[in-house]
């Protein structure tokens, strides 16, 4: 597109003569601004996915990829769906489980929580609850033993410890001479578990699921089967595989199901914080039209030389096009490399600006997540260095027209 000749001098009126050095301040302060520009959005966009991929990785530590459920909370016959998921080929793990709600009590505290029964072999193969055991044991979730593995802040809210005696008490009621009585159930703290989300610590609890059918009247039934993917990203193409190969009245829901608003809200943030943070790019892109219309009004003697010699206004219009892409392509460039710099080294960055401040960003008291996690999407990169560059070219289509419009004569009569 560009002769070397529009190149050359396009970079060549980058640097300053000696009568005008303003012109040089104005072309620093665009490549530094676009530097900046790239930099933050860069940095931010990785922070965003970094936030997106923690809440994800603790959201599944608990969550299925997806789950198969029964009308009315009931699925029958789940063995033979059961055996029928695990012969599906991206199915690496399948356990059934009871979902109901309750309420706990120790002492004067009462809390309601969420009553998961599963069956503690099987759960390992579709969560990481196992793993995330602080105080206790999962081994100690036995079939009639009537154990119970509370969430850490769910434990804290009610003031039990492991060992604890707490009672469950469920909605439904037992009929008795003595009139309507809810059921109740004596349980001990066996375990506390936290996997860093708010929504499981404060309020799940874990009971054995031969306790659960007992306790709230399923014998021989499950509300579903939770499921494990090899691939938790193709989650809904599966489940819908899986929801068709399925015999009977059933949902299949995968996790971006389950998630949907949370995960929506994420992603509009990071639209958003791309559109803004580009805005910072857009003011440095712009601020070329202010270094080109100088540079344009300093060598219209120049511009009436080389069309007196024959330049083209396509010609004088690229010199100009190609001045601006310098500054843009140097600018990006230095951007990207010190973006990606900061994104890949955010953990050692950030940890020394708080030694540094002697402050912390993120109190762990406060804040579910405590360090500023990163994950560098090359993606990211790609569009912030496109959107950079082409604002850039965008920037230098007016002085570079303005320029092409210069009259010989007119520039040439006072010189």
């Amino acid at each position: 597109m560009f002769k070397p000749l529009s190149l050359f001098l396009g970079f060549r009126y980058t640097r300053a003569k000696r009568r005008n050095q303003f012109i040089s301040f104005i072309t620093l302060s665009s490549f530094i601004g676009i530097a900046i520009g790239v930099w933050a959005l860069i940095t931010v966009l990785s922070v965003m996915n970094g936030f997106q991929a923690e809440i994800r990785d603790r959201i599944l530590g608990m969550a299925s990829h997806a789950t198969i459920s029964g009308i009315n909370g009931k699925l029958e016959d789940w063995p033979s769906v059961d055996k029928l998921v695990e012969q599906q080929p991206h199915v690496e793990g399948s356990a059934p489980y009871i979902l109901k709600e309750a309420m706990l009590t120790n002492a004067s505290n009462v809390h309601g929580a969420l009553i998961r029964g599963i069956d503690p072999e099987e759960e390992k193969s579709v969560s990481e609850v196992s793993e995330k055991i602080v105080q206790g044991s999962y081994e100690a979730l036995n079939q009639k033993k009537y154990g119970i593995i509370l969430g850490r802040y769910l434990a804290r809210s009610i003031g039990a410890v492991v060992g604890s005696k707490v009672t469950m008490v469920t909605p439904s009621a037992n009929v008795t001479p003595a009139g309507i009585m809810p059921r109740l159930k004596r349980f001990t703290v066996v375990g506390i578990f936290e996997v860093g989300h708010n929504q499981y610590d404060s309020n799940m609890a874990l009971i054995h699921i031969r306790d659960a059918q007992i306790l709230f009247k399923m014998k021989g039934l499950v509300t579903g089967i939770r499921l494990k993917l090899d691939d938790l990203y193709d989650a809904p193409r599966i489940s819908r595989e899986i929801e068709s190969k399925i015999e009977g009245y059933h949902r299949v829901i995968d996790w971006t199901q389950h998630h949907a608003n949370l995960f929506r809200a994420i992603n509009i943030e990071k639209t958003m914080m791309l559109i803004i943070l580009s805005l910072i790019i857009a003011v440095a892109a712009f601020n070329i039209v202010s270094t080109l219309v100088i540079v344009v009004n300093d060598k219209q003697a120049d511009i009436a030389i080389l069309r007196t010699l024959g330049a083209s206004p396509g010609m004088i219009m690229r010199i100009f096009i190609s001045q601006g892409m310098v500054i843009g392509i140097v600018g990006t460039l230095l951007g990207v490399v010190t973006g990606i710099l900061t994104a890949q080294n955010i953990d050692i960055l950030v940890p020394a600006l708080e030694s540094l401040l002697g402050i912390k960003f993120l109190a762990p008291d406060i804040y579910l997540i405590s360090d500023l996690p990163s994950e560098l999407k090359w993606s990211d990169v790609l569009v912030t260095g496109t959107i950079s560059f082409s604002l850039t070219i965008v920037a230098t289509i007016y002085p570079a027209w303005r320029a092409s419009r210069v009259q010989p004569a007119e520039a040439l009569r006072y010189e």
